[in-house]
């Protein structure tokens, strides 16, 4: 499966707050680094993050575009509140082996009525 095929499935999976799913697109050993967090290592602690993440908000990714690169393929979303952002994720036999996001962590917190961690501010 091309990487964006898998990016096309994460997409459809993250949409229905699979995590279940979502975390099945991932290696064992994936790495899934948010800049706005450190890196996580391992399917398991991604999952954790996507249950942590759809416990608290509802999240909805709206493919602005999808670029193809070999096992790499770059993702440009926005959502229906008007959060934009864009993902890198490279694949390896299907699978997710690592993705990096940019977004504004600090826009999220705002649109979706959560308070913002006093450690977020510094």
């Amino acid at each position: 499966m091309k990487a964006v095929d898998v990016v096309r499935e994460w997409v459809e999976r993250f949409n229905r707050a699979d995590i279940e799913g979502l975390a099945a697109l991932y290696a064992e050993d994936a790495v899934n680094h948010q800049v706005v967090m450190a890196p996580l290592h391992g399917r398991a602690a991604i999952r954790r993050m996507f249950e942590v993440e759809f416990g608290r908000a509802t999240m909805v990714c709206i493919v602005e575009n999808l670029l193809d690169a070999g096992e790499w393929a770059c993702l440009e979303w926005s959502d229906p509140k008007g959060l934009r952002g864009c993902g890198f994720f490279q694949v390896r036999d299907g699978r997710i082996v690592f993705q990096r996001g940019y977004f504004d962590q600090l826009s999220f917190f705002r649109q979706q009525g959560l308070p913002v961690p006093d450690s977020y501010l510094g």
